[in-house]
């Protein structure tokens, strides 16, 4: 499981964009966006750095890994 703290997310279509770009990587098995903490939970065994580039490019930034 891959944790991110992930900022600049404020409403359902934040989470609804990062839901979709994340579960586009290859291995996502399942992904949970949590607006109130800033997380976003990410099951499967896909590439980390593919996990936040898609998170970057849909506009929001990756803190730190959890």
């Amino acid at each position: 499981m891959l944790l991110l703290k992930v900022s600049g997310m404020t409403c359902g279509h934040c989470v609804a964009a990062v839901t979709r770009a994340v579960q586009a990587v290859p291995s996502v098995e399942r992904v949970a966006v949590d607006l109130q903490r800033g997380e976003v939970t990410v099951e499967g065994h896909p590439d980390e750095r593919a996990v936040r580039e898609a998170i970057v490019e849909e506009g929001y930034e990756v803190q730190a890994a959890g």
